[in-house]
Protein backbone atom coordinates (compact mmCIF):
# COMPACT_ATOMS: atom_id res chain seq x y z
CA UNK A 1 0.00 0.00 0.00
CA UNK A 2 1.31 3.42 -0.98
CA UNK A 3 2.03 5.93 1.77
CA UNK A 4 2.06 9.70 1.34
CA UNK A 5 5.57 10.93 0.55
CA UNK A 6 5.82 12.76 3.86
CA UNK A 7 5.63 9.39 5.62
CA UNK A 8 7.36 7.18 3.10
CA UNK A 9 10.50 9.29 2.89
CA UNK A 10 10.96 10.57 6.43
CA UNK A 11 10.44 7.65 8.78
CA UNK A 12 13.28 5.58 10.19
CA UNK A 13 10.73 3.07 11.47
CA UNK A 14 7.10 2.51 10.34
CA UNK A 15 5.65 3.95 13.53
CA UNK A 16 3.24 6.73 14.49
CA UNK A 17 3.23 7.59 18.19
CA UNK A 18 -0.29 7.92 19.47
CA UNK A 19 -1.47 11.20 21.06
CA UNK A 20 -1.87 10.60 24.79
CA UNK A 21 -3.97 12.85 26.99
CA UNK A 22 -1.75 14.82 29.42
CA UNK A 23 1.29 12.67 28.53
CA UNK A 24 2.09 14.05 25.06
CA UNK A 25 3.62 17.53 25.10
CA UNK A 26 6.17 19.31 22.86
CA UNK A 27 9.14 17.72 24.66
CA UNK A 28 7.93 14.22 23.80
CA UNK A 29 6.69 15.09 20.30
CA UNK A 30 9.95 16.73 19.28
CA UNK A 31 11.99 13.82 20.65
CA UNK A 32 9.84 11.32 18.78
CA UNK A 33 10.12 13.19 15.48
CA UNK A 34 13.88 13.60 15.80
CA UNK A 35 14.14 9.86 16.43
CA UNK A 36 12.42 9.24 13.10
CA UNK A 37 8.86 8.35 14.12
CA UNK A 38 5.75 10.51 13.93
CA UNK A 39 5.19 12.36 17.19
CA UNK A 40 1.71 13.54 18.12
CA UNK A 41 -0.31 15.24 20.83
CA UNK A 42 -3.99 15.97 21.54
CA UNK A 43 -4.74 19.66 21.00
CA UNK A 44 -6.61 19.60 24.31
CA UNK A 45 -3.34 18.96 26.13
CA UNK A 46 -2.46 22.61 25.51
CA UNK A 47 -4.33 24.44 28.26
CA UNK A 48 -5.61 27.11 28.27
CA UNK A 49 -6.51 27.29 24.60
CA UNK A 50 -4.00 30.02 23.69
CA UNK A 51 -1.14 27.72 24.71
CA UNK A 52 -1.80 25.62 21.61
CA UNK A 53 -0.28 28.29 19.38
CA UNK A 54 2.81 28.41 21.57
CA UNK A 55 3.19 24.64 21.21
CA UNK A 56 2.72 24.67 17.45
CA UNK A 57 5.20 27.52 17.08
CA UNK A 58 7.81 25.70 19.15
CA UNK A 59 7.39 22.32 17.44
CA UNK A 60 7.46 23.70 13.89
CA UNK A 61 10.43 25.96 14.64
CA UNK A 62 12.56 23.34 16.39
CA UNK A 63 11.88 20.66 13.77
CA UNK A 64 12.65 23.13 10.95
CA UNK A 65 15.96 24.00 12.61
CA UNK A 66 16.76 20.31 13.09
CA UNK A 67 16.00 19.57 9.44
CA UNK A 68 18.23 22.42 8.28
CA UNK A 69 21.09 20.96 10.29
CA UNK A 70 20.36 17.37 9.25
CA UNK A 71 19.30 17.43 5.59
CA UNK A 72 20.27 13.78 5.08
CA UNK A 73 18.10 12.52 7.94
CA UNK A 74 15.28 15.01 8.55
CA UNK A 75 12.86 14.59 11.41
CA UNK A 76 9.60 12.76 10.93
CA UNK A 77 6.47 14.92 10.59
CA UNK A 78 4.25 15.57 13.60
CA UNK A 79 0.53 15.18 14.14
CA UNK A 80 -2.18 16.85 16.19
CA UNK A 81 -5.17 14.93 17.49
CA UNK A 82 -8.60 16.60 17.37
CA UNK A 83 -11.53 15.25 19.39
CA UNK A 84 -14.52 15.75 17.09
CA UNK A 85 -17.13 14.88 19.73
CA UNK A 86 -19.72 17.59 20.49
CA UNK A 87 -18.32 17.95 24.02
CA UNK A 88 -15.17 19.58 22.60
CA UNK A 89 -16.00 23.29 22.48
CA UNK A 90 -12.46 24.11 21.33
CA UNK A 91 -12.58 22.25 18.03
CA UNK A 92 -13.05 25.26 15.73
CA UNK A 93 -10.38 27.30 17.53
CA UNK A 94 -7.87 24.46 17.50
CA UNK A 95 -8.54 23.56 13.88
CA UNK A 96 -7.90 27.17 12.79
CA UNK A 97 -4.47 26.99 14.40
CA UNK A 98 -3.72 23.67 12.73
CA UNK A 99 -4.50 25.31 9.39
CA UNK A 100 -2.41 28.39 10.26
CA UNK A 101 0.64 26.27 11.10
CA UNK A 102 -0.05 23.74 8.34
CA UNK A 103 0.12 20.76 10.68
CA UNK A 104 1.26 17.88 8.45
CA UNK A 105 -1.05 15.23 9.95
CA UNK A 106 -4.31 15.62 11.85
CA UNK A 107 -5.67 12.60 13.71
CA UNK A 108 -9.42 12.76 14.39
CA UNK A 109 -11.25 10.83 17.09
CA UNK A 110 -14.82 10.30 18.25
CA UNK A 111 -16.49 11.64 15.15
CA UNK A 112 -15.69 12.38 11.50
CA UNK A 113 -16.44 15.71 9.83
CA UNK A 114 -16.17 16.49 6.16
CA UNK A 115 -15.51 20.20 6.75
CA UNK A 116 -12.56 19.41 9.03
CA UNK A 117 -11.04 17.11 6.43
CA UNK A 118 -11.41 19.76 3.74
CA UNK A 119 -9.77 22.37 5.96
CA UNK A 120 -6.72 20.14 6.45
CA UNK A 121 -6.59 19.26 2.76
CA UNK A 122 -6.66 22.96 1.86
CA UNK A 123 -2.98 23.36 2.76
CA UNK A 124 -1.85 19.85 1.78
CA UNK A 125 -2.22 18.14 5.15
CA UNK A 126 -3.53 14.60 5.62
CA UNK A 127 -6.14 13.24 8.01
CA UNK A 128 -6.11 9.91 9.83
CA UNK A 129 -9.25 8.87 11.69
CA UNK A 130 -9.21 6.28 14.45
CA UNK A 131 -11.88 3.58 14.38
CA UNK A 132 -12.79 0.49 16.36
CA UNK A 133 -14.82 -1.32 13.70
CA UNK A 134 -15.45 -1.57 9.96
CA UNK A 135 -18.66 0.48 10.11
CA UNK A 136 -16.90 3.53 11.53
CA UNK A 137 -14.03 3.03 9.09
CA UNK A 138 -16.34 3.30 6.08
CA UNK A 139 -18.01 6.42 7.47
CA UNK A 140 -14.65 8.11 8.01
CA UNK A 141 -13.46 7.44 4.47
CA UNK A 142 -16.80 8.55 3.02
CA UNK A 143 -16.30 11.89 4.77
CA UNK A 144 -12.82 12.35 3.35
CA UNK A 145 -10.31 10.81 5.75
CA UNK A 146 -7.05 9.92 4.00
CA UNK A 147 -6.13 7.07 6.31
CA UNK A 148 -7.41 5.00 9.19
CA UNK A 149 -6.12 3.99 12.61
CA UNK A 150 -7.55 0.58 13.46
CA UNK A 151 -7.81 0.57 17.26
CA UNK A 152 -7.96 -3.10 18.17
CA UNK A 153 -8.26 -4.99 21.44
CA UNK A 154 -5.49 -4.32 23.91
CA UNK A 155 -4.81 -0.71 22.92
CA UNK A 156 -4.15 1.83 25.63
CA UNK A 157 -6.76 4.42 26.53
CA UNK A 158 -9.98 4.25 24.54
CA UNK A 159 -9.84 0.92 22.75
CA UNK A 160 -11.95 -1.49 20.75
CA UNK A 161 -12.60 -5.16 21.34
CA UNK A 162 -11.88 -6.72 17.95
CA UNK A 163 -8.85 -8.85 17.18
CA UNK A 164 -6.30 -6.91 15.12
CA UNK A 165 -6.33 -9.67 12.51
CA UNK A 166 -10.09 -9.51 12.08
CA UNK A 167 -10.24 -5.71 12.06
CA UNK A 168 -7.40 -5.29 9.56
CA UNK A 169 -8.82 -7.97 7.29
CA UNK A 170 -12.28 -6.42 7.14
CA UNK A 171 -10.90 -2.94 6.41
CA UNK A 172 -8.40 -4.15 3.82
CA UNK A 173 -11.18 -5.89 1.86
CA UNK A 174 -12.27 -2.47 0.57
CA UNK A 175 -9.67 0.13 1.64
CA UNK A 176 -6.22 0.37 0.06
CA UNK A 177 -5.16 3.66 1.64
CA UNK A 178 -2.86 4.27 4.63
CA UNK A 179 -3.82 1.96 7.48
CA UNK A 180 -2.35 2.03 10.99
CA UNK A 181 -2.76 -0.57 13.69
CA UNK A 182 -3.10 0.17 17.39
CA UNK A 183 -3.24 -2.48 20.09
CA UNK A 184 -0.53 -3.79 22.44
CA UNK A 185 2.37 -2.89 20.13
CA UNK A 186 5.45 -2.25 22.26
CA UNK A 187 8.34 -4.01 20.53
CA UNK A 188 9.83 -4.29 17.06
CA UNK A 189 8.43 -7.76 16.51
CA UNK A 190 4.91 -6.39 16.87
CA UNK A 191 5.66 -3.54 14.46
CA UNK A 192 6.63 -6.05 11.77
CA UNK A 193 3.64 -8.23 12.67
CA UNK A 194 1.32 -5.25 12.13
CA UNK A 195 2.69 -4.85 8.61
CA UNK A 196 2.44 -8.55 7.91
CA UNK A 197 -1.21 -8.48 8.97
CA UNK A 198 -2.03 -5.70 6.51
CA UNK A 199 -1.19 -2.41 8.20
CA UNK A 200 1.25 0.13 6.78
CA UNK A 201 2.30 1.56 10.12
CA UNK A 202 2.20 0.64 13.78
CA UNK A 203 0.54 3.04 16.24
CA UNK A 204 2.32 3.00 19.60
CA UNK A 205 1.38 4.79 22.81
CA UNK A 206 1.89 3.10 26.17
CA UNK A 207 5.59 2.32 25.71
CA UNK A 208 6.27 6.05 25.36
CA UNK A 209 4.73 6.80 28.76
CA UNK A 210 7.84 5.26 30.30
CA UNK A 211 10.21 7.74 28.67
CA UNK A 212 12.14 10.63 30.13
CA UNK A 213 10.29 13.18 27.98
CA UNK A 214 6.75 12.00 28.77
CA UNK A 215 4.64 14.34 30.90
CA UNK A 216 3.79 11.68 33.48
CA UNK A 217 4.41 11.24 37.17
CA UNK A 218 7.38 9.04 37.97
CA UNK A 219 5.00 6.67 39.78
CA UNK A 220 2.99 6.30 36.56
CA UNK A 221 6.10 5.51 34.55
CA UNK A 222 7.24 2.98 37.13
CA UNK A 223 3.80 1.35 37.18
CA UNK A 224 4.10 0.84 33.41
CA UNK A 225 7.46 -0.87 33.95
CA UNK A 226 6.09 -3.12 36.70
CA UNK A 227 2.89 -4.14 34.90
CA UNK A 228 1.98 -6.92 32.50
CA UNK A 229 -1.01 -7.64 30.27
CA UNK A 230 -2.97 -9.14 33.16
CA UNK A 231 -2.71 -5.80 35.00
CA UNK A 232 -4.86 -4.00 32.41
CA UNK A 233 -8.56 -3.40 33.12
CA UNK A 234 -11.14 -2.55 30.44
CA UNK A 235 -13.93 -0.21 31.62
CA UNK A 236 -16.13 2.69 30.50
CA UNK A 237 -16.63 4.00 34.05
CA UNK A 238 -14.13 6.82 33.91
CA UNK A 239 -15.04 8.69 30.70
CA UNK A 240 -18.16 7.02 29.33
CA UNK A 241 -16.10 5.33 26.61
CA UNK A 242 -14.50 1.93 27.12
CA UNK A 243 -10.77 2.06 27.65
CA UNK A 244 -7.84 0.19 29.16
CA UNK A 245 -6.35 1.25 32.49
CA UNK A 246 -3.69 0.12 34.94
CA UNK A 247 -5.18 -2.07 37.66
CA UNK A 248 -2.91 -0.70 40.37
CA UNK A 249 -4.02 2.89 39.71
CA UNK A 250 -7.66 1.84 40.10
CA UNK A 251 -6.89 0.13 43.40
CA UNK A 252 -4.90 3.17 44.53
CA UNK A 253 -7.99 5.31 43.95
CA UNK A 254 -10.01 3.14 46.32
CA UNK A 255 -11.96 1.18 43.70
CA UNK A 256 -12.31 -2.53 43.07
CA UNK A 257 -11.06 -3.20 39.52
CA UNK A 258 -12.98 -6.47 39.46
CA UNK A 259 -16.30 -4.84 40.35
CA UNK A 260 -16.56 -1.56 38.46
CA UNK A 261 -20.03 -0.26 37.55
CA UNK A 262 -20.97 0.70 34.01
CA UNK A 263 -21.02 4.40 33.09
CA UNK A 264 -23.63 6.16 30.98
CA UNK A 265 -21.97 6.56 27.54
CA UNK A 266 -24.29 9.46 26.70
CA UNK A 267 -22.59 11.50 29.40
CA UNK A 268 -19.12 11.30 27.93
CA UNK A 269 -16.70 13.50 29.84
CA UNK A 270 -12.95 13.37 29.42
CA UNK A 271 -12.09 15.49 32.41
CA UNK A 272 -14.17 13.88 35.12
CA UNK A 273 -14.34 10.52 36.72
CA UNK A 274 -17.88 9.73 35.60
CA UNK A 275 -19.40 7.96 38.55
CA UNK A 276 -16.29 8.36 40.68
CA UNK A 277 -14.27 11.10 42.30
CA UNK A 278 -11.14 9.74 40.62
CA UNK A 279 -10.30 11.48 37.34
CA UNK A 280 -9.37 9.55 34.25
CA UNK A 281 -5.73 10.06 33.19
CA UNK A 282 -4.93 12.08 36.33
CA UNK A 283 -5.76 9.44 38.95
CA UNK A 284 -6.75 6.47 36.80
CA UNK A 285 -3.85 5.82 34.47
CA UNK A 286 -4.36 4.47 30.98
CA UNK A 287 -2.17 1.81 29.36
CA UNK A 288 -2.42 -0.98 26.83
CA UNK A 289 -1.76 -4.69 27.12
CA UNK A 290 1.71 -4.37 25.61
CA UNK A 291 3.22 -2.97 28.83
CA UNK A 292 4.99 -6.24 29.53
CA UNK A 293 7.57 -5.31 26.89
CA UNK A 294 8.54 -2.16 28.82
CA UNK A 295 11.33 -2.95 31.27
CA UNK A 296 12.63 0.47 32.32
CA UNK A 297 12.21 4.20 31.88
CA UNK A 298 14.48 5.46 29.08
CA UNK A 299 14.91 8.49 26.82
CA UNK A 300 12.67 8.47 23.76
CA UNK A 301 15.66 8.08 21.43
CA UNK A 302 16.70 4.91 23.28
CA UNK A 303 13.22 3.43 23.07
CA UNK A 304 13.03 4.06 19.32
CA UNK A 305 16.52 2.57 18.90
CA UNK A 306 15.35 -0.59 20.68
CA UNK A 307 12.29 -0.83 18.47
CA UNK A 308 14.49 -0.44 15.38
CA UNK A 309 16.89 -3.16 16.49
CA UNK A 310 14.03 -5.55 17.27
CA UNK A 311 12.30 -4.74 13.99
CA UNK A 312 15.42 -5.38 11.92
CA UNK A 313 16.17 -8.57 13.85
CA UNK A 314 12.64 -9.81 13.21
CA UNK A 315 12.94 -9.08 9.49
CA UNK A 316 16.25 -10.91 9.31
CA UNK A 317 14.90 -13.88 11.25
CA UNK A 318 11.97 -14.27 8.86
CA UNK A 319 14.18 -13.90 5.80
CA UNK A 320 16.37 -16.74 7.04
CA UNK A 321 13.48 -18.99 8.05
CA UNK A 322 12.97 -21.81 5.52
CA UNK A 323 9.64 -22.08 3.80
CA UNK A 324 8.36 -25.64 4.08
CA UNK A 325 7.13 -27.00 0.80
CA UNK A 326 3.84 -28.79 1.04
CA UNK A 327 3.67 -31.73 -1.32
CA UNK A 328 0.50 -32.11 -3.31
CA UNK A 329 -1.66 -34.94 -2.12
Amino acid sequence: MALPAILKDRLSLPVVCSPMFIISTPDLVIAQCKAGVVGSFPSLNARPAHVLEEWLERITTELAEYNAQNPDRPAAPFAVNQIVHKSNDRLEHDLELCVKYKVPIVITSLGAREDLNKAVHSYGGIVFHDVINNKFAKKAVEKGADGLVAVAAGAGGHAGTLSPFALLHEIREWFDGPLLLSGAIANGNAVLAAQAAGADLAYIGSAFIATAEANAEQAYKQMIVESAAEDIVYSNLFTGVHGNYLRKSIVKSGLDPDDLPESDPSKMNFGSGGNTKAKAWKDIWGAGQGVGAVKRVVPTAELVARLKDEYQAARKRLELAPVREVAEA
